[in-house]
Parts: C-alpha cells; sequence; structure tokens
C-alpha cells in the first residue's frame, strides 16, 4: 500500500508545481480517495471469507487435534498453526494405502479425542432417548459451538426428515476452511466427511449426513439422517476443485475442464 499512496502522492501533487493551492488541494483528495477506495476494496475481500478469529480455547483444540492428527501420520510439518495441520493432513492421505484405510486412521483420530467411557455412555444413555433426537440436537449444538476453529464460523439450523418432522439438529458451516485451505475434494471427502459420518454412527449412536459444496465451500450437518449409500452418493463423484493446483496443470495440459472424478475420492 505504501508504494502506492507514494506514487499517487507523486504523480497528483508535486508533478505541477506551478498548479494553484486550491488545484493541489483537490488532486490531493482525489488520490487519497483512489488509496481509500481500494482499501476497502481489499477489506470486503478479506470479510467474505468470513474468517473466524481463534480464542484460547480454540487454539488448544487446533494443538490437540494436530497432535493426536501427527500421531497416526508419525510425520509433523514445520509450519505452525492451521498450515501445519492442513499439511499433515495431506500427509495422511500420501501415507495410506488406500482411502479406506484413509477412512479408518481418521476415525481413530476423532476417537482419541474423547475418553472412551464418554463415548459408550452417549451411545447407551443417550443416543436412544426420543428415538435419537435429544442426542442428535445436543451433538449439533456442541459442534457449532466448539468446532469453529476448524471449520470457520458455523450455525445450528434445523434438519428436515422423511416424515414431515424437523428437529434443531443441523449446523451449517458458512465456508469451510478446512476444505478451502486443503483445496482438495479428497481430502475432504476422505478426512472429514466419511470418517465424520462413521464416527458419530458407529461410536455415538447418532447417523450423522454431511453434504459439502464444493461451490461455494460451505457444508451441512443433519444430525439425525442416514448417509446416503456410496453408490448413490453424488457427492463421491466429485471432480477436483477449481481451485486443487494439480488438477490446474492438468486442465492446462489437456485444454479444457476436467470432469472427471477427483483422484484423491
Amino acid at each position: 500500500m505504501k508504494p502506492l499512496a507514494s506514487s499517487l502522492l507523486r504523480t497528483h501533487v508535486f508533478a505541477s508545481p506551478l498548479k494553484s493551492k486550491s488545484q493541489n488541494s483537490s488532486t490531493f483528495r482525489l488520490g487519497f480517495s483512489s488509496i481509500r477506495s481500494q482499501s476497502m476494496d481489499s477489506a470486503s475481500v478479506v470479510d467474505s471469507k468470513s474468517e473466524y478469529k481463534l480464542g484460547v480455547f480454540d487454539r488448544l483444540f487446533l494443538d490437540l487435534f494436530r497432535s493426536k492428527m501427527v500421531q497416526e501420520v508419525g510425520w509433523d510439518s514445520e509450519k505452525p498453526g492451521y498450515d501445519g495441520l492442513i499439511e499433515v493432513a495431506n500427509q495422511l492421505m500420501v501415507k495410506a494405502r488406500s482411502n479406506a484405510e484413509t477412512v479408518e486412521t481418521a476415525v481413530r483420530i476423532l476417537r482419541s479425542l474423547f475418553p472412551p467411557l464418554l463415548l459408550e455412555l452417549y451411545k447407551m444413555l443417550v443416543a436412544p432417548i426420543g428415538n435419537g433426537k435429544l442426542a442428535a440436537i445436543m451433538v449439533a449444538r456442541v459442534t457449532a459451538l466448539t468446532c469453529q476453529w476448524l471449520m470457520g464460523r458455523c450455525t445450528a439450523n434445523s434438519v428436515d426428515f422423511p416424515d414431515g418432522s424437523s428437529w434443531a439438529s443441523g449446523v451449517f458451516v458458512e465456508r469451510c476452511k478446512y476444505l478451502e485451505e486443503s483445496k482438495c475434494a479428497g481430502i475432504c471427502i476422505n478426512t472429514c466427511k466419511l470418517p465424520t459420518q462413521a464416527f458419530f454412527k458407529d461410536y455415538m449412536g447418532v447417523p450423522l449426513l454431511m453434504e459439502p459444496n464444493f461451490s461455494d465451500y460451505s457444508c451441512q450437518f443433519k444430525f439425525g439422517l442416514l448417509p446416503s449409500e456410496a453408490s448413490e452418493d453424488e457427492i463421491l463423484r466429485q471432480p477436483c476443485l477449481e481451485i486443487c493446483p494439480n488438477a490446474n496443470r492438468r486442465r492446462e495440459l489437456k485444454g479444457n475442464y476436467d470432469e472427471t472424478p477427483c483422484p484423491k475420492v
């Protein structure tokens, strides 16, 4: 910004020393207005990402999650914070011999974040209440409150069921940071969507359907709904994201948009 401001000031103020004071003042206001306009445009771009600022507990959760992932992968990134977490997630995909192995590893990571007895008691005592409604609402509220460090801004909302009923058991992620920073549909599906669905159903007794939107990077959690079968889930045939660096290189070679599913999915 400083070089831009300096350039504008030199151009508008000092280029014509014979101008009157009023002319110089007018020109300076014009130059300053241009700078201010560009600053406002930049700010709007930052705001559009809905950046979530980490608090003390958020950083603790981030460090804990990353340490558990590092234990499974056997490698850690030199980068601090969230950037390092994304590199470890990439390594998790690279290390696994198959996508199924990646999902199993991610489930183990999620399990390691909770005391085993807590998961067993929740599944046995809370999950059966009201046909699962109470358990679904509870985990939705906790997810919305405690997972913004990973996903970004999110809010609790309602989920409509096939029988016409509606539960307050949804979580809407405005723009998933994990998806946006990883730049990979495969990482989203195999280290987040599939293992998270499996974890809640198998270890907490709460069915979960996750619906990531690969166009605007939002995601809808629907606790209480069973996920689709793999053969029927269109998300599992997702092409590479437009921001995927590997896909961009393939498009440059082919000269067109690649509609084939992401190779990491």
